[in-house]
């Protein structure tokens, strides 16, 4: 396979995750494909193959200890940025998974959060920490856990 074709592959194959926790989060199928780590698996995969494949005695010199233009050089190379990119592909939808169990367990709205992570992962992460402590200080009446939810039934 062409790095290009894995690139791509990676690119579409996180598609399908993040659209069932964007567009259907409370659907029982998003929630059994979302308890799985076969995604992460597959992409560390990846990732470690394109790492091995991309690493040799000059690049292994500049990432033990890298500066800025260290990294802008490396990153020039098409093996090391898809592999830095597979690294945030991974980043990303870990963190969204995250957010999208945390929105389930407390009833918090994270459509807008996993949005901001799948385009800018670290952004997403700072929206779902800031929506879930306004919930928390503002509605905190309007959202149960669901062990709460549960110990009421």
């Amino acid at each position: 396979m062409t790095l290009d074709l894995l690139f791509d592959g990676a690119n579409i194959f996180v598609l399908p995750f993040w659209a069932l926790m964007i567009l259907l989060p409370n659907w029982g199928v998003t929630r059994k494909v979302m308890e799985s780590y076969l995604p992460f698996v597959a992409l560390a995969g990846l990732y470690a193959y394109l790492f091995v494949n991309s690493v040799d005695p000059e690049t292994a010199q500049s990432f033990s200890n890298p500066t800025l233009s260290d990294l802008a050089r490396l990153f020039a190379d098409e093996r090391v940025t898809a592999t830095g990119w597979i690294h945030f592909l991974v980043a990303d939808l870990f963190v969204g998974r995250w957010i999208y169990w945390e929105g389930q367990k407390t009833g918090v709205w994270t459509a807008h959060s996993l949005i901001l992570c799948l385009f800018a992962g670290p952004l997403g992460l700072l929206s779902h920490i800031t929506t879930q402590a306004v919930t928390k200080r503002f509605f905190a009446r309007e959202t149960k856990t669901v062990e709460q939810a549960t110990d009421a039934a």
